[in-house]
């Protein structure tokens, strides 16, 4: 069979420049509205005049746009800064891994940011930027922990949850009945405090109000 090109021709790639449409660069539409009155008015829409999903729907279509500005609830009286960018697509979603184009520090909860006398002054891992010389050596201690504390997990797995449909139907069978969250609460905890640091909270002065304790503490840190 015969070829069209010579022996010694080489065929190039298309150059990426050309190969690629390129596309313009253009402001991110939307807006804040007024200061604290268009928060106020965007926090009431997203919880009572349009609801979550129709509250993103109507302002993509108003900018034509998946990506453009908004306030973010709770707002005023609760979150400082309420104004965030919205990303509704996959194709812009990768650059929240960008350290260099977006800041991580006091977001984990959104807008909100609960009070560090929650956690003994100090801003947890999850609120650091990666910026933050903090951030790096509390990820290598907790992924030191999990290292050392692996051979643990399916043990006390096996045995806190064991020990929960074991109670579930010793309910059932005394009572007709058996209250699953509660019991899913206090199986969940020991087996996290089981895993991770070895001891039955049963057995310290949390006693059987562990659960019950951990709960408190998360509704403040989460209910705005």
């Amino acid at each position: 069979m015969s070829s069209s090109a010579s022996s010694n021709q080489q065929i190039q790639p298309a150059d990426d420049d050309d190969a690629t449409t390129k596309l313009p660069i253009q402001q991110i539409p939307g807006g804040y509205g007024i200061p604290f009155i268009g928060a106020i008015k965007d926090r009431l829409d997203y919880y009572y005049n349009q609801g979550r999903d129709n509250y993103f729907r109507t302002r993509m279509t108003k900018f034509g746009s998946t990506v453009f500005r908004a306030n973010m609830p709770p707002g005023p009286f609760m979150a400082r800064n309420p104004r965030v960018v919205v990303l509704l697509d996959a194709a812009s979603f990768p650059v929240l891994f960008d350290v260099s184009k977006v800041e991580k520090r006091d977001v984990f909860t959104g807008t909100y940011m609960p009070s560090t006398s929650l956690s003994g002054g100090y801003r947890a891992l999850a609120y650091l930027d990666p910026s933050e010389p903090k951030h790096a050596l509390l990820k290598q201690l907790l992924f030191f922990l999990l290292s050392t504390r692996k051979q643990a997990f399916i043990p006390e797995f096996h045995t806190s949850f064991t020990t929960l449909f074991d109670t579930l139907e010793s309910d059932i069978a005394k009572d007709g009945k058996s209250d699953f969250n509660s019991r899913n609460d206090t199986g969940s905890f020991s087996f996290l405090a089981g895993a991770y640091f070895g001891v039955n909270p049963s057995d310290t002065g949390l006693g059987s109000d562990g659960p019950t304790i951990a709960s408190k503490w998360l509704l403040f840190q989460l209910h705005p």
